[in-house]
This record gives C-alpha cells, sequence and structure tokens, in this order.
C-alpha cells in the first residue's frame, strides 16, 4: 500500500486527540486512534469531580462540533463550566460513538514504540519514504502491528506526575495510601481519609489550589482538619493568578479563594519551600526535611500529602523516532520561549501551529499538554488549534495551516493585585 492511502495514526484519545480525529474526517483523511485506557477520556475520569475554569466555549473543537451538529447531538451550553466528568460524558464519549469516528479508535490499546519501516532512528536514506510502524499492546498483553503515514502522539502528561523532592528524586511511588498524585476528591469519594486529618499540600499550580480549596470547605464541617500548603516561590501572589483580570473568571477566582482562606487563618503556608527528604514517625505520620531561605529545617507532622506537583512527558515509546524537545521544559522546542515560566509570568500563550511543532522526523508530531512539556498552563483550545493546524498541512493546504483560526481570552496573572496587609504578616517573606 502507498504511503498516501495509508490513516493518520493518532495517540490518546483525550480531548486533542478526538479532536485531531475530527478535523481529519473534515478533510476526508483516514485515520486509526490508539487508546491505553478502557474508555475515552481516561485522564479526566481521574478528576471528574472537578469544575474546569474554562467553559464549554473553549473546550469544543470546531471540526468536532460540526460532527455532533450533523449527527444532531445536542451541545452542552457554552457558557457553562464543566466538570472534568461532564467533558467525557457530554463530549467525548457522544463524540467517539459517531459512526465517522468509532470504528477507528482501538481502546485498551497501548503504543509501545514506533519506528520507520524496515530500519532504525540511524539511516537517513529515504527514510521519508517508509510509513510508520506502531506496535501496540492489547489489555491481554498481544502486540499488533499497524502502518501509518504520520503520526500525532496526544498522549498528555497526566500519569506521569512530578516527585515533591526538589531535585526530583523520585524515592518512593508516589501513589500509596497516604501521599496523593493528582487531585483527589475530597468531599466526595475521599473524604473519609482527609476528614480531621493534618493534610499537606505541595505545589502551585490549579491543581492546588483546587485542592487547597476543597480541603477549606471540609475543615467547615471538620475543624479539627488542618492545611498546610509549601510552595518553592517567595511569594504567594506569584501563584494566585490574575484575579478579576483574568477573562476567564472561575480561573481568576481560584486565586481570590485561596488569598481569603489564607487571610482568614486556614492556611498555613511555606514559602521559599523546597523538600529535601521526608520520614515517617512512630504513628506513620510523615515528618519532612525542607530548605526555606538556605536553612534547614523540619516541619510536620502530617497524615496526608496532597502533591500537586505537575507532570512530565514520557517518551519511552518514541526511541525509535527523531524527535526533540527542549532541555528545559520538555516542551516542544520551538514553544519553550513562549511558555517558559522563569521568564514569562502569564498564562495565555498565543496561538500556533504545524510550523512550531514540526519535529525532525517528518509528519510525526507532538501535541496538547505533551507538548508543552513541563510547563503549567494549557488551554484545550490551544490544543484543538494545533491539531487543525497539523491536519490542514497533511492534507496539502499549506495557507489553512498557516492561518490562525483562535482568538484565546488573557489570563490577567501579569496584574496581581496586592495581597492584604493580613496575608503579609501571615506568611512573613512571601511578599517582598
Amino acid at each position: 500500500m502507498k504511503n498516501e492511502q495509508l490513516p493518520v495514526a493518532i495517540i490518546g484519545a483525550g480531548p486533542i486527540g478526538l479532536a485531531a480525529a475530527a478535523q481529519l474526517v473534515k478533510q476526508n483523511q483516514a485515520f486509526i486512534l490508539f487508546e491505553a485506557g478502557a474508555s475515552v477520556g481516561t485522564n479526566f475520569l481521574d478528576y471528574s469531580h472537578v469544575r474546569l475554569f474554562s467553559s464549554w466555549e473553549y473546550n469544543i473543537d470546531s471540526a468536532a462540533r460540526s460532527l455532533l451538529l450533523k449527527n444532531q447531538v445536542p451541545l452542552p451550553d457554552p457558557n457553562k463550566l464543566p466538570y472534568g466528568g461532564e467533558i467525557v460524558s457530554e463530549y467525548l464519549e457522544p463524540l467517539s460513538s459517531l459512526s465517522e469516528l468509532k470504528p477507528y479508535i482501538h481502546l485498551n490499546s497501548k503504543v509501545v514504540h514506533i519506528s520507520r519501516k524496515g530500519i532504525d532512528k540511524v539511516k537517513t536514506d529515504g527514510r521519508e519514504l517508509l510509513p510508520f510502524i506502531i506496535q501496540v499492546e492489547n489489555k491481554d498483553l498481544d502486540l499488533q502491528q499497524f502502518e501509518a503515514k504520520a503520526v500525532i502522539d496526544a498522549t498528555g502528561t497526566w500519569h506521569n506526575p512530578n516527585p515533591f523532592i526538589s531535585g526530583g528524586l523520585n524515592t518512593m511511588n508516589q501513589k500509596n495510601d497516604s501521599i496523593h498524585p493528582g487531585i483527589p476528591n475530597i468531599l466526595g469519594d475521599d473524604k473519609e481519609t482527609f476528614i480531621n486529618k493534618r493534610v499537606l499540600v505541595i505545589g502551585s499550580g490549579h491543581s492546588a489550589l483546587n485542592s487547597i480549596l476543597d480541603l477549606v470547605k471540609l475543615k467547615k464541617v471538620a475543624p479539627e482538619t488542618t492545611i498546610s500548603w509549601i510552595i518553592r516561590k517567595p511569594n504567594v501572589i506569584d501563584v494566585l493568578g490574575g484575579g478579576s483580570n483574568d477573562q476567564l473568571p472561575e480561573r481568576g477566582a481560584l486565586g481570590t479563594r485561596v488569598e481569603k482562606e489564607i487571610s482568614n487563618g486556614n492556611v498555613e503556608v511555606h514559602v521559599s519551600t523546597f523538600v529535601e527528604s521526608f520520614k515517617t514517625d512512630k504513628t506513620g505520620a510523615y515528618l519532612l526535611t525542607v530548605s526555606k531561605n538556605e536553612n534547614q529545617t523540619e516541619i510536620g507532622p502530617f497524615d496526608h500529602i496532597i502533591s500537586n506537583t505537575g507532570s512530565s512527558p514520557t517518551f519511552e515509546f518514541l526511541k525509535e523516532i527523531r524527535y526533540t524537545f527542549d532541555s528545559t521544559l520538555e516542551s516542544v522546542p520551538k514553544l519553550a520561549p513562549l511558555i517558559d515560566p522563569n521568564v514569562h509570568s502569564c498564562g495565555t500563550v498565543r496561538p500556533h501551529g504545524e510550523k512550531e511543532l514540526r519535529q525532525p522526523e517528518k509528519d510525526f508530531y507532538i501535541v496538547g499538554a505533551k507538548s508543552y512539556g513541563r510547563a503549567p498552563t494549557f488551554l484545550m483550545a490551544t490544543g484543538y488549534e494545533q491539531v487543525r493546524s497539523i491536519v490542514a498541512y497533511l492534507s496539502g493546504d499549506r495557507e489553512a495551516a498557516k492561518r490562525v483560526e483562535l482568538k484565546l481570552p488573557e489570563t490577567g496573572v501579569c496584574k496581581v493585585s496586592s495581597l492584604s496587609n493580613k496575608i503579609q504578616s501571615n506568611v512573613g517573606s512571601c511578599c517582598n
């Protein structure tokens, strides 16, 4: 079979992977999609209880919207803020069930290796003329092989959480009964785990803010619950976002609510704090050795640790593909100057597409949250623009690939209001 007759392989059935499929359907291009989980949107099911800060307006891809309307599938209210679970039940599941997509989606199918047919990574001559070979492991651990003319990696980073030990040393499996990566369902299934316990949250992103706010709600009905928060930055204001300046109001409100709870004395904050090691005492509670303003001290004890320190991309199945990434962020190289948190305090990134996402391996692309590497801020709408541009390019429409068809809301995080005097006195050096 000639390469042009082969499908485009998509890895990952989250919002960005399914958006790529919808865009390919729009362009009358064949595709095949592999999802390691038992359902579409597996990652979103892990935080199905969390309300997103962006409305449905920004969470549905344009080609996917057209397909749903064509098939008379009702769309959610564009102004409503969905929960993670609703992204799956009201969008991804109906989309993946359409006749245009369903036959080409393989669930319980983990991609374990990608290469060019018959050659390894070193071989250059004639490389671009060869199809990609996709090795896929099914739920019975059997291997199947597929060919593709292009590959779009939309696997994300959710299932590879960063260690909370500074420097990245993973001294133990973080997923156990007392250390929780992700956003536990503190007010639901996990309520009994945290009620009247000493809880430490580590991290400074939106996941940490959500965890803290849920813990505060729990504290109102279980007053013995204590909440501590470790951030590495010297100022709380650096992690609380843009408040009323944010054009996504719910995103700005997260920081405003946490600011209020700190003011009310419900959250103990440790700024400029880096975890060096931890141990357990005789009761099984955690004691952490931390470095704070270059001074080493011990904090604790804590019954539970919520590790909201972000996540990282994995590249194991790409060893025979010529890919590259920024050495600092592990993002697609051309995105790094736009999203590097060492440089930018703003979370909004200008829309970008195929040109910025090109890899040394022709017709191979890393998209979605994985394209951002370790950078903390990613909007689904950005990923939708990525795959729209890539699919246009693969379909031969170079002009459409170059166009920008997305306008993102400003985050407002470059303009932070000053914290109250009460917060400054509570957390000391956080407001230099």
